[in-house]
């Protein structure tokens, strides 16, 4: 048996990082054609049963199938220039955002930069973000003050699976909240 979580980290590189590596072309919005990508991927024996696990048994939502299950798609976490066609909208009034201790110190000077990707992630819950801090060294949980962002101009998305997103948060809306 195939394993749904390699599987899913391959989804993960293709539909979010490198397509070019097996030959693949996305769509403007990020959208695979199934066919090919089963066609083209020699890694694994992918089915469009396999898929359909991949997409509905994956912890974080990454990916998305379009209702005629013809197309896939990665939902947020790009490296490559996809329009994910979210309008902007209202953040609650505070998202968090964990990192490592390590990077305490730059972030409170420049900030939570987006770096390689179209977006910084931020979290409604602790638990979603102290795990993703976890997995850069000791976690650290910050308090992003949303509401005053999107009051001072921010524009803030919400991606298919629930992750916030935001271009930046300069370090006069962070805070915080574990170290």
């Amino acid at each position: 048996m195939q394993s749904t979580r390699k599987i899913s980290k391959y989804f993960s590189y293709i539909l979010r990082h490198h397509p070019e590596a097996i030959g693949i072309t996305l769509d403007d919005e990020g959208w695979a054609q199934i066919d090919e990508l089963i066609e083209k991927t020699k890694k694994f024996k992918l089915t469009m049963e396999m898929i359909q696990t991949v997409v509905d048994t994956n912890d974080k939502k990454r990916f998305t199938l379009s209702s005629d299950k013809r197309r896939i798609k990665a939902n947020q976490g790009h490296s490559i220039e996809v329009d994910l066609a979210l309008e902007p909208i209202d953040p609650p009034d505070f998202l968090l955002h964990g990192t490592a201790q390590k990077s305490i110190e730059s972030i409170m000077d420049k900030g939570i930069l987006k770096g390689q990707r179209h977006h910084v992630h931020l979290s409604e819950t602790k638990e979603t973000a102290f795990a993703v801090g976890q997995r850069y060294g000791k976690p650290v949980l910050l308090k992003i003050d949303s509401n005053k962002m999107a009051g001072d101009g921010f524009k803030f998305y919400k991606s298919l699976n629930g992750v916030w997103l935001v271009e930046g948060v300069p370090p006069r809306y962070i805070e915080i909240i574990t170290n």
